[in-house]
């Protein structure tokens, strides 16, 4: 092996699509080309070790905002143990204000942007000469139609045991300022009879998991309901062997005959992600954000009537403009829209995205280390900061998890953003952690806080213990002891409807 493709992944599950591109386009180079992927956490001198004992002579890194600091303290190892190692960057992270950066000095050369052409060309000019006298070389964006599609280098491994990430399209029509596709020109698509071709094969192999990474899937609705119905033939013709696919949506263009298509998938086969990021049109305005916030809300409250689709729909804290009663607002008609999953993400400043211009007009503080989140503005101080970044990690283990389906709606109650701030306030005083808070106990905390706001004991107890009934999970049942003998009768007198039935079924 000569060239070694690398990347330190968020997760085991997460496989890199990024590094498949490149060894899928590496040409004759292929044979000397091998993908070795780590994750976050791990020793570093453990990495220089399992990458060293390939002996290669080029490594390449897949850099990004979750793994950047830790690529760099790898990056600084290999150099000083293997000096004469060439050393390549790529990715989002590095494409952008790129010598600022001290990852890129340590490194030989960067590609930014595409690197499927530049890459591979790059490698053969350090290989065979001649040497490269440049440091940071721009990608080159090929037709899409020469770009080699990567899906065959998905392992039988990846297939049974992670997430598969796909693309229809690279780019993005839009200009939303904190997001790093408002530099695309527009979305390019990829042949679609090569693209559906190869998800046949990969159908074949056995995956059924698959996470489109498009960032406008819905762009062009001709398409959409092409890729949409082959996921649906699949379903269709075997029922009994489920396919669950993942789209992001563009929340106001959703026409009838998407809708039709949508209504027909079962539960637990799809899943959208949608950018709402902010309600406010006078912040929508400020970092260049095109939406119909009247369709967009529509479309969200019939994708929750009428469709089994399950809902992942996003809003950002701290954008230039928005204050906390503003976001507020929007956070509680996102709750009354009644998606599954509300992201309460706070703003980051990505490298080379616009948001930079609101800087001083609105007093912008970011954190200088990844993953740059907001820290500041001039809406929202430091420490109300602090309150919605908690406020977001408790809403994800109490909300999103889905363990407490049924208690969320009484935490809630008729001003959700109010009632779980103050919930998320009171939870900060009683842990001092966001982190690392064992089930049990997160369990009896809410049926303390509940109890706290008023409710008798007894029927919170019942309210929490109803969030385990009839799911198998043995630990969180056994774990809640005083729980465990709440008879089921009053359990259903303060369960919500659903769940009675759930309980009589």
């Amino acid at each position: 092996m000569t060239i070694l493709l690398s990347t330190l992944n968020a997760r085991y599950t997460h496989a890199s699509l990024g590094l498949r591109y490149l060894l899928a386009n590496m040409g004759p180079l292929q044979e000397q080309t091998r993908i070795q992927e780590f994750v976050i956490g791990a020793k570093t001198t453990d990495l220089v070790e399992r990458i060293l004992a390939h002996g290669p002579r080029i490594v390449a890194f897949g850099v990004y905002i979750w793994n950047v600091e830790e690529t760099t303290r790898l990056v600084a190892m290999l150099k000083r143990v293997a000096p004469k190692l060439t050393i390549v960057l790529g990715g989002p992270e590095v494409s952008h204000e790129t010598n600022e950066q001290e990852i890129v000095r340590l490194a030989d050369y960067v590609v930014t942007g595409w690197g499927d052409v530049t890459f591979p060309r790059l490698c053969g000019e350090i290989l065979n000469g001649p040497k490269p006298l440049m440091k940071v070389h721009a990608g080159v964006q090929p037709p899409m139609e020469d770009i080699d599609l990567p899906y065959s280098l998905y392992s039988e491994d990846d297939i049974a045991h992670r997430t598969l990430y796909v693309e229809a399209s690279r780019g993005c029509p839009f200009k939303c300022e904190f997001c790093l596709s408002s530099l695309d020109k527009t979305a390019w698509p990829f042949p679609l009879d090569a693209f559906l071709a190869e998800m046949e094969t990969m159908y074949q192999k056995g995956a059924r998991l698959f996470k489109f990474v498009d960032r406008t899937f819905n762009l062009n609705v001709k398409t959409s309901l092409r890729i949409m119905q082959f996921f649906l033939d699949k379903i269709e013709a075997h029922p009994d062997d489920p396919v669950y696919a993942h789209f992001e949506l563009v929340p106001d263009h959703l026409p009838d005959a998407l809708k039709e298509t949508i209504a027909r998938f079962p539960a637990g086969a799809l899943q959208f992600e949608i950018g709402i990021q902010s309600f406010n049109p006078k912040v929508q305005a400020l970092v260049s954000r095109r939406q119909n916030n009247e369709k967009a809300a529509d479309n969200i409250r019939w994708l929750t009537q009428e469709s089994q689709a399950h809902l992942h729909v996003d809003l950002i804290a701290g954008l230039p403009g928005e204050d906390v009663e503003s976001f507020a607002r929007g956070f509680d008609q996102l709750v009354a829209l009644g998606a599954q999953e509300i992201q309460f993400g706070i703003l980051k400043r990505l490298r080379g995205t616009p948001i930079i211009r609101h800087t001083e007009p609105f007093g912008m503080v970011y954190d200088p280390y990844p993953p740059y989140t907001v820290l500041a503005t001039s809406l929202i101080d430091f420490a109300t900061m602090q309150r919605l970044v908690r406020f977001a990690r408790y809403w994800d283990l109490v909300a999103n998890s889905g363990r407490f389906a049924h208690t969320t709606p009484t935490l809630l109650g008729e001003t959700p953003f109010d009632n779980f701030m103050a919930f998320s306030d009171w939870m900060f005083t009683r842990t001092d952690a966001t982190h690392r808070i064992a089930l049990d106990r997160l369990a009896k905390l809410v049926v303390e806080w509940l109890a706290l706001r008023g409710m008798a004991r007894i029927d919170a107890e019942a309210l929490v213990a109803s969030d385990y009934a009839g799911k198998g999970d043995h630990h969180a049942r056994s774990t809640l002891k005083h729980f465990a003998d709440t008879p089921p009768e009053a359990i259903k007198a303060v369960a919500p409807t659903r769940q009675v039935r759930h309980l009589a079924a």
